[in-house]
């Protein structure tokens, strides 16, 4: 294979695996955010832009902020729900600059982007970003499997969309270049004879989200059916639980073992009444 064969291939390679990496943008209140984010993409070679209900829509300014990433813009797909824009996606992981009443399973930006590299050739994976001022939702993030928080100066800790954007698409093209690119490995590293990291035969796969909120809705059911959650006082029971089996993270086999325990709970509350 001769050298251009070998760069094609290699660039090949890179615009597939980043072209599976979602940056969610949620209810930007400021279209000129939008347009700096895409920027701050397309640098790093990302370009699949997801807009869920913006205040405002991209123009004029937002062209001009996005500079030579108007392709990005352009191509932006807006979606009315944080639900539609990850139901295809096996990882989610929400940005969060603070501690939440419930604390949630959380990654540092460096390893937020390794474990989006590693996956994102098994499905579609995401990072969501919240609003200028308040953030995702709790209910928001808890359709995240992780939390991201950057570790800004605690004195000063104000970054704005398109430099948290930035910087974390960063952490996703310096991990994919440490396991894809053996020339950025020695020169990082000094180590030639380092080998990238693949994933065993052996390895499940994670289910996307669109099947884990079918798991959550059929595990509320089945609760509901034995009695334990009570239909007009549910509580906190699922919020809890979706904690729990984030952390946890069943694979799809895992998932499908229990929805089958989840009908036989159905079967025998039905028996018994």
């Amino acid at each position: 294979m001769s050298v251009s064969q070998q760069d094609s291939q290699e660039s090949n390679t890179a615009a597939t695996l980043l072209d599976r990496v979602k940056i969610v943008l949620v209810n930007t209140s400021d279209c000129r955010n939008i347009g700096s984010a895409a920027r701050a993409m397309k640098t790093m070679g990302l370009s699949q832009l997801i807009l869920v209900d913006p205040a405002e829509m991209p123009n004029g300014q937002a062209q001009a902020l996005a500079a030579g990433a108007t392709d990005v813009l352009a191509n932006a797909k807006v979606v009315n729900t944080l639900a539609e824009a990850i139901e295809d996606c096996g990882l989610v992981v929400g940005t969060s600059a603070r501690s939440r009443t419930l604390p949630w399973p959380m990654l540092e930006p460096r390893g937020c982007g390794e474990k989006m590299v590693s996956e994102a050739s098994e499905y579609p994976v995401a990072l969501v970003f919240g609003r200028e001022s308040s953030g995702l939702t709790n209910e928001e993030l808890q359709l995240c499997h992780f939390h991201v928080q950057i570790p800004a100066n605690p004195d000063y800790s104000s970054l704005n969309l398109a430099m948290a954007v930035q910087t974390l698409s960063y952490e996703v093209r310096t991990s994919y270049l440490l396991a894809h690119d053996q020339n950025y490995q020695e020169r990082s590293t000094g180590n030639g004879n380092l080998v990238a990291k693949t994933k065993s035969e052996d390895e499940e796969l994670y289910p996307v989200v669109e099947e884990t909120e079918r798991f959550y809705q059929h595990f509320e059911k089945a609760l509901k059916a034995t009695g334990f959650i009570v239909e007009n006082h549910p509580g906190l029971v699922m919020t809890k639980l979706r904690r729990l089996f984030n952390r946890a993270r069943p694979d799809v086999k895992e998932v499908k073992m229990m929805r089958g325990i989840f009908a036989s709970m159905e079967r025998s509350s039905k028996e018994k009444s």
